[in-house]
């Protein structure tokens, strides 16, 4: 019997047929694309990953044929619906990424999905960049700004996308392909002669816009920072003088008229300096009446951000910085910034602004950032306002993008603000406040719980007060986000009926199937419909799980505080997401395992779905860096995700060898150095190596660590330290499960220092810490190495004394993991709060003198590079090894921007994951060694990295205590 094709068959295997991308229309797959990082979803149905500009046209071309509607896609950021739909989702950032930069004539030739980062640093070579700076600089590709007409913060100087796009190679929504460019009335009429889609369009066109030249210049709103309906406004007179401008008017349409492949934009100098004054207020209401004596002194942005995104930040490692240079407790911040090439008159403007800030009594204190040093910490919570503020929402109460994209002259956003707090009051929702003052739009986002029906309804009522409030003060309802399903509903009201009846009209000239992105800037559905929590979402069904996670909805709700923002997806800087780093692939991003969990935790036996072999493939390549748990803004904490997943997997299919094997590396590592060096003969004997490779997947190509025979049990129990002087009390050093038996010469040199710094110093050995367990799914094992360490360290160890290590993955297991092994555990919390990272003991006995480094140590006029633990830099970040490394005299020593190593504990000796390994430290931290002189000494705290880095870029790595221990001065 023949089976009936599907639309989703017939369309797969059509696409299968045409493309040279990737095609996938599994569930997951489905899954994954129907979210951005709206409060909507809408499932399709599959997507497909072009290659080129002829994917695109051949994948629209199918589409149009079957009738499928098409979203294109770039990095999935955006806020108001613009990129889900039903249909077929082209993805548009995983391959089309190439660039070519003319330095001569100040522009870029793009492809969509080249993210806005990657373009300024090619130009940047040349002393350019592109001019809209958005906040997701780092993953927002130029094909999703053209869609939105992007701005973002440096719009008062630079404008919107839409002042920087030349032209564009689009696909229509028949298939075919034109070059959408400034034209005169000649070459219009010759464009037009064509028996063509785009012939129509150009004979058309004109005429509707002729036509309604009268409701254009009326209903059009009047506030330039505008991103929402058909930008008919642009094509107003032409042929009197102005061209005939298919490639601005479609920027903005978000993908509703053409999908564009390719953008010519233009490239402004890039200024030298540039310099910030940090207004201090007492509140956001203070803070926006400062605006106009700012924007008096002729700035080049002029932004808010309000103590909800303060306190938010003082919780989180990555950004905990800020709160060292800020004064006081701000109720809000102004951050006002000049650029140019000549840094004294910046300077002289800062001056400016702040006597014209004391005249008129606002502020109590103006933080100058003149140095890039100066401002990063600014910057960094700056950039990461939105994320910062979805960290705030709990369970379905989450921060909301519906009316976050007003704007409004900024002579009235004092008033209007005042008014819409009122609103907002009114109605009894909470929101927090930040944005873009230079341009009067601020992203105010209400919290809202989706699940409970009265909060719906009164999103909507806040919605409508809000648009007629906007409009009140002659602004805008969409100024940089877009239409999408959150605003295109209003779109009728806001432009008229007259200007929305001829935007219809666009739409089926451009679009007669009304295939393309359907829904959005006309013929939307209600902004109610198809919201992800209430409509998407079903109840969480029941889970048992070891884990303990503290969060509403437990693994789910864990899972789900992913709210598709993307930073995830950024190319640098920082950790997260080392996989995706490697492959572009949603998949093997946070937000793409996340996502994924949430669709296996929703079926009605999550415990089942969790041992689908479809999810353990997308959660495969998560490394378990712990990234994302520290640069995540939601802490989304895949680590633990993967964990708890693997256990399920492994109790419905079974647990493999290997897995038992790693998850016992404690007594395989003990075991060969008891027979060491017999022990490292497998290690030097190819056929054995080829051997452990084909029989338990082991990769040949990876050196093995090396046994020592006097571990550091050993060595300490064979010492006399008797009479030694403790001033300072007792410290225990924890014996971890790889340098004790491996490297037990960094503990050595550790546990001399602290002795010599006033330490009496005990040997923890109660066993392992349960962490290769953990990373092996393996949690009732994890559990009980866990207490077996836990209860042997608080019986055997001096109550409050510290517990130190030179292994960050080991020492900072009992800090966070343990506590979610053994949770409401008394001995699991007091042991957590004792630990302590050696390095900070090392620093206090070097300043107060108790430890001298000599001044003509080997590292005296030398350069030490620091690669940090990633598990360190996501636990508490790695300011006090860098301050011990800059203890050592007349050492130059800098923290590289390396990222993830790639080694990850087992994952880099294992067959399958050799190769992305390998590539995940080639991508930053190879290169930057590199680069580095043959002299200069590479410092790093964790097993894994320093294996990495001898077997990727062939330098010794050596842990910090080395140095230092090295450097000491005798006596």
């Amino acid at each position: 019997m023949t089976r009936t094709l599907t639309m989703a068959d017939r369309l797969e295997e059509a696409l299968r047929t045409v493309m040279e991308g990737e095609i996938a229309f599994d569930d997951y797959s489905r899954h994954l694309f129907s979210r951005d990082a709206s409060m909507y979803a809408i499932t399709p149905l599959g997507v497909a990953f072009p290659r080129h500009a002829e994917d695109v046209a051949a994948a629209v071309e199918v589409a149009a044929e079957l009738g499928v509607p098409v979203v294109a896609r770039g990095a999935g950021t955006s806020l108001a619906g613009q990129t889900v739909g039903p249909g077929l989702v082209l993805d548009m950032s995983r391959h089309m990424n190439r660039i070519i930069v003319d330095a001569e004539s100040r522009t870029a030739l793009v492809e969509a999905g080249v993210v806005q980062d990657q373009l300024n640093k090619a130009a940047a070579v040349h002393g350019l960049m592109f001019g809209p700076d958005t906040s997701t600089s780092n993953r927002a590709t130029i094909g999703g700004m053209i869609g939105n007409n992007s701005a973002g913060s440096g719009s008062l100087t630079f404008g919107m996308t839409i002042d920087h796009v030349r032209a564009l190679d689009v696909v229509l929504a028949d298939g075919s392909r034109a070059r959408l460019e400034p034209v005169d009335d000649t070459e219009r009429q010759r464009r037009a002669a064509a028996d063509t889609l785009e012939g129509r369009i150009y004979r058309e066109l004109p005429k509707l816009v002729i036509d309604n030249e009268p409701a254009i210049r009326s209903g059009m709103p009047l506030f330039w920072r505008r991103a929402g309906g058909y930008r008919l406004d642009r094509l107003v007179g032409f042929g009197r003088n102005l061209p005939f401008d298919l490639a601005k008017f479609v920027v903005g349409a978000e993908g509703t008229l053409v999908i564009a492949t390719h953008a010519l934009v233009d490239l402004v100098p890039k200024p030298a300096y540039t310099v910030y004054a940090v207004g201090h207020f007492d509140d956001t209401h203070s803070a926006i009446a400062a605006t106009t004596d700012a924007l008096s002194c002729d700035p080049h942005q002029v932004e808010l951000m309000d103590r909800t995104i303060l306190e938010l930040s003082r919780q989180k490692i990555e950004y905990a910085e800020l709160g060292n240079i800020l004064v006081g407790d701000p109720g809000a911040l102004l951050f006002v910034s000049f650029s140019g090439d000549n840094e004294a008159a910046l300077v002289t403007k800062l001056e400016e602004l702040e006597a014209r800030w004391r005249r008129g009594g606002h502020g109590y204190h103006i933080l100058r950032a003149v140095t890039p040093a100066d401002q990063r910490a600014l910057l960094k919570v700056r950039k990461s306002s939105l994320g910062l503020l979805m960290a705030a929402g709990e369970g379905t109460r989450r921060p909301l993008a519906f009316v976050e994209d007003t704007a409004v002259d900024p002579v009235h956003l004092a008033a209007y603000t005042k008014r819409f707090k009122e609103i907002l009051d009114e109605h009894q929702l909470e929101a927090g406040f930040y944005g873009h003052c230079s341009v009067g739009c601020l992203h105010i986002r209400p919290f809202v719980d989706l699940t409970d029906p009265q909060q719906v309804v009164k999103m909507r009522t806040v919605a409508e007060a809000v648009k007629d409030l906007v409009a009140e003060y002659g602004g805008v309802n969409s100024s940089e986000h877009g239409d999408g399903l959150a605003r295109s509903e209003f779109n009728r009201e806001i432009f008229g009926d007259e200007l929305y009846e001829a935007m219809r009209k666009v739409k089926r000239l451009f679009d007669p199937a009304g295939i393309m992105n359907p829904g959005k800037i006309v013929d939307a559905p209600s902004m109610t419909d198809n919201l992800r929590d209430r409509d998407a979402l079903p109840p969480a069904p029941a889970l048992r799980t070891t884990l303990k996670f503290e969060v509403v909805g437990g693994m789910r709700g864990a899972a789900d505080r992913c709210m598709n923002i993307g930073l995830c997806r950024k190319a640098g800087p920082g950790v997260m997401c080392p996989s995706y780093i490697a492959t572009r692939e949603e998949e093997h991003a946070t937000r793409g395992r996340a996502n994924a969990l949430v669709k296996a935790l929703s079926e009605p036996d999550p415990h089942a779905a969790l041992g689908d072999e479809r999810l353990h493939e997308i959660l495969d390549l998560c490394l378990m860096c712990k990234a994302c748990k520290s640069e995540c803004p939601m802490s989304v904490d895949m680590a633990s995700l993967k964990a708890e997943a693997l256990a399920h997997h492994h109790e419905i299919h079974g647990t493999p060898l290997r897995s038992r094997l790693f998850g016992s590396i404690r007594m395989l590592n003990r075991l060969g150095s008891a027979t060491a060096p017999l022990s490292n003969a497998p290690g030097r004997i190819w056929l054995l190596r080829r051997l452990l490779d084909r029989t338990l997947g082991i990769a040949a190509a990876r050196p093995l660590p090396v046994f020592q025979r006097v571990n550091l049990i050993r060595w300490f129990g064979r010492r006399d330290t008797v009479g030694l002087p403790a001033p300072l009390g007792t410290v225990n050093w924890l014996a971890d499960s790889f340098t004790t038996f491996t490297e037990p010469h960094i503990g050595q040199a550790a546990i001399e220092l602290l002795e010599r710094a006033g330490w009496h110093v005990e040997l923890a050995t109660g066993g392992c810490c349960g962490r290769s367990s953990m990373s092996k799914g393996l949690l009732d094992d994890a559990r009980k190495k866990a207490a077996t360490l836990v209860d042997s360290l608080n019986e055997t160890t001096v109550p409050g004394s510290p517990i130190v290590g030179c292994e960050p993955s080991c020492l900072f297991m009992l800090r966070d993991e343990n506590t979610a092994l053994l949770p409401d555990t008394w001995a699991a919390t007091a042991v957590a709060a004792r630990v302590q990272q050696v390095e900070e003991l090392l620093v206090e006995a070097i300043d107060a003198g108790r430890l001298r480094l000599r001044t003509d140590s080997p590292f005296a006029g030398r350069r030490i590079v620091f690669h940090g633990h990633c598990h360190q830099k996501a636990e508490v970040g790695t300011a006090a090894t860098m301050a011990l490394l800059r203890r050592i005299p007349g050492a130059v020593v800098e923290e590289i921007d390396s990222g993830c190593c790639g080694m990850a504990g087992s994952f880099g000796f294992e067959s399958e994951h050799y190769d992305m390994s390998l590539a995940i430290g080639e991508d930053r931290l190879f290169p930057a060694l590199a680069a580095e002189p043959a002299d200069t000494v590479v410092a790093a705290t964790g097993v894994s990295c320093r294996q990495q880095i001898f077997h990727g870029a062939g330098r010794t790595a050596w842990h910090p205590v080395e140095l230092i221990r090295e450097a000491l001065a005798d006596g």
